[in-house]
């Protein structure tokens, strides 16, 4: 069983990997062609339209795996049918009504951009709401199902999509909204293409939708507390879409071209790259989270135990993996990437927030899979208060530096109260030690690095030294880690090798 985790999560890594390596080109792509401007009306309007989507549909999805799950383990394909429904119901509830007053009613709703320019861009997403919710409940079931394969291929095919279709229209704008527009225009097939897809999928491979009577309530209890989390999550990348450039207005002296380019440089281009790992981390929880879900309803108390330090530990080893890189080269990636200074100096200073965000994470996830969910939300609204107290406070002192400091107090506060909740359930969880260990290796690499780099970057090319301080890093990190027993080779092969008879 441990065997087949392992490889489910490495297949789901490797599509993952590619497709965050796909979107990760595209928006550098995105910021050549429509700039710092074009790449903030860009995410602003996404950031708003991913509150609406989160209420939609965000907690569904988990939850419909979860029941799924359980109904599979008492042997009631019935009831894993009606769950499927029942989720679809669930989030056509919210997405229907939401799309049909913002879309018709939408100069009701300017409020909701700083910069009046979103509006439209926003109103071109608008139509795929109800069609990705539906798509998120299938995905659900897929996971339920431990069907990673075409779940992954989904998703992939889904990106590439967006990305040759965002590369075609972006093409032939001339301006920053323009180019914003025909982005959006991309991001609206893809969601077409996934829902076409999966719904053909579902269908093919025996899914059926019947009467969503029976759980109609069991999902909704279930998933509405993720959603209020996820919902919160969405509303304050939104607030802040909103707060950050006009306070970086009244009290920085920016103009409102100026806030916007300075949130497209930290939102758009140094935090997807400080947020590489969550497609680790999301593999990871997508295939473990059917698993825990499975001990934790059968009170199989030793695999729980296992699972959960096997999935914390995973997030500590990806954190203590990338950092380094992210800590040497961080300044040279912006420059290289975006041919902008400010967003090289964010990705070094702030990858160390990179240890409690992919705790807080995992966490989270193991969290909900042993029904947990309302505890979760209410430790992120702890989280969330402090990013925006940081805002708030902090701006007119740091500018755009306030909103990373809250960042990284917020996934120290998650993570410090889902470690507690989980020591409270399973006092049995060893993790110190290797946490520890990760932190030691961690530094030492940051330091063997930097050291490296120092003896290239004048002699060199930037791109010859970046290669070789990857190469260099590579190494390094592997001896070091196999060194302090942070990695095993044993553990390695499991990943690919069949176990012997």
């Amino acid at each position: 069983m441990s065997r087949n985790i392992y490889k489910s999560a490495t297949q789901v890594t490797v599509f993952s990997t590619v497709e965050k390596a796909l979107s990760f080109a595209y928006r550098i792509i995105l910021s050549r062609f429509i700039g710092a401007e074009g790449l903030g009306i860009y995410q602003i309007s996404l950031s708003v339209f991913a509150v609406f989507l989160t209420i939609s549909s965000s907690g569904v999805p988990i939850t419909v795996s979860r029941l799924i799950t359980k109904h599979s383990a008492e042997g009631n394909e019935n009831e894993s049918h009606a769950t499927v429904t029942a989720g679809i119901c669930c989030t056509l509830i919210f997405s229907v009504p939401i799309f049909l007053i913002l879309f018709f009613c939408n100069g009701l709703f300017g409020f909701l951009f700083s910069d009046k320019r979103c509006l439209s861009v926003f109103l071109i997403l608008l139509p795929g709401l109800a069609l990705t919710s539906i798509y998120a409940v299938l995905r659900g079931a897929f996971w339920g199902k431990k069907q990673f394969l075409p779940y992954s291929l989904i998703e992939l095919a889904e990106d590439f999509v967006m990305v040759i279709l965002g590369c075609v229209f972006v093409f032939f704008t001339k301006d920053a909204v323009g180019g914003a527009m025909g982005a959006a225009f991309a991001v609206l097939i893809s969601y077409i293409f996934s829902f076409v897809t999966s719904i053909l999928w579902y269908k093919k491979n025996g899914g059926k939708f019947i009467s969503p009577k029976s759980q109609m309530k069991a999902v909704f209890s279930s998933a509405m507390p993720i959603t209020a989390m996820r919902t919160s999550s969405s509303l304050l990348n939104s607030v802040v879409a909103i707060l950050l450039p006009v306070l970086l207005v009244n009290f920085c002296g920016y103009s409102t071209t100026e806030a916007t380019s300075l949130y497209g440089v930290a939102l758009g281009m140094a935090i997807p790259i400080l947020f590489m790992p969550t497609s680790l981390i999301g593999s990871i929880a997508v295939v473990i989270a059917p698993e825990l879900s499975e001990n934790y309803y059968k009170n199989r108390k030793i695999s729980l135990k296992n699972d959960i330090e096997k999935s914390i530990k995973a997030g500590l080893f990806i954190a203590a993996s990338i950092i380094p890189f992210l800590f040497v080269l961080g300044e040279e990636l912006g420059v290289l990437l975006y041919s902008d200074e400010l967003s090289g100096k964010i990705i070094k200073a702030c990858c160390f927030i990179l240890f409690p965000m992919c705790v807080a994470i995992i966490t989270t996830t193991v969290l909900n899979s042993m029904n947990c969910e309302i505890k979760t939300l209410i430790y992120f609204i702890f989280g969330a208060i402090a990013t925006l107290a940081c805002i708030i406070f902090l701006t007119p002192v740091v500018g755009i530096w306030s909103y990373l400091i809250g960042m990284a107090l917020s996934f120290i506060i998650t993570m410090a109260c889902n470690l507690r909740l989980l020591f409270k359930k399973c006092r049995e969880i060893k993790i110190f030690n290797y946490f520890f260990k990760c932190l030691i290796a961690c530094v030492i690499c940051c330091i063997f690095g930097d050291s490296l780099k120092n003896l290239f970057v004048h002699k060199l090319p930037l791109i010859a030294t970046c290669i070789i301080c990857c190469l260099g890093i590579s190494l390094f990190i592997f001896a070091l880690f196999y060194v302090l027993e942070v990695i095993s080779i044993k553990s390695i092969k499991k990943i690919f090798l069949k176990e012997k008879k």
